[in-house]
């Protein structure tokens, strides 16, 4: 598993600025940080900010925020 890999990315829908939003609580604590005009183009561009900023922390010595967002439910195999 890739370090950016442990941190929880999701895109929901933004009625206000009618496009979808990107988020990662735990590297981007501040709220969307990427919008695109579908769900795939903003979860790409969502997933090279994460790998961004986890490569900059990396690069930096910096510590890596611990991980702590998770789903409100875990997918239960049927």
């Amino acid at each position: 598993m890739k370090n950016e890999d442990r941190y929880l990315k999701f895109v929901r829908w933004s009625d206000e600025d009618k496009l979808y939003v990107g988020y990662c609580p735990d590297l981007f604590p501040w709220g969307g940080v990427c919008h695109a005009a579908t769900e795939e183009e903003a979860f790409g561009l969502l997933c090279g900010l994460v790998r961004e900023e986890v490569s900059e922390l990396s690069r930096a010595k910096k510590r890596m925020p611990k991980p702590m967002t998770r789903p409100m439910r875990e997918a239960v195999p049927a």
